[in-house]
């Protein structure tokens, strides 16, 4: 671990090499923005998304949500230092298609301490509609 980089220059680099989180090419989003505790993905959900009533999966959705949260808790850490969520609240407010378009969700830090940090996101469409926000803490590992 960097004594002298950061999370935050982490993701940043991150950025800029086009190689984002792995399970951003598995679910077709990524990040696109970072800053001082917050961050940004982006994606559009599709068919392969869909659960078995013909709507994007909540999966989708967490997963999505859980990306942000956490990026904004690891652009606030050290270069390197691990993190792992601990509790991950969901809430759906409307369902998503095909047709929903360009989701961003947003994440911002809420606390970071020695050994806990909180953040929550929203997940909207490219008009500000709301589909889902979350919250989530994670555990700080030495």
């Amino acid at each position: 671990m960097s004594e002298t980089r950061t999370g935050l220059d982490d993701l940043t680099n991150m950025i800029k090499s086009g190689k984002g989180p792995a399970i951003g090419r598995t679910l077709g989003f990524q990040l696109r923005e970072v800053g001082d505790g917050w961050a940004i993905f982006e994606g559009t959900p599709t068919l392969d998304h869909y659960n078995p009533l013909g709507m994007v999966h909540g999966g989708w959705a967490a997963a999505v949500l859980d990306s942000a949260l956490g990026c904004a808790i690891h652009s606030k850490l050290k270069s390197g230092q691990q993190y792992g969520t601990v509790e991950l609240k969901v809430n759906y407010v409307r369902a998503m298609t095909e047709k929903t378009g360009l989701i961003t969700c947003r994440g911002e830090i809420l606390h970071v301490g020695r050994r806990l940090a909180t953040s929550q996101a929203t997940l909207v469409d490219a008009n500000g509609k709301l589909y889902a926000h979350g919250s989530c803490t994670c555990m700080i590992y030495e």
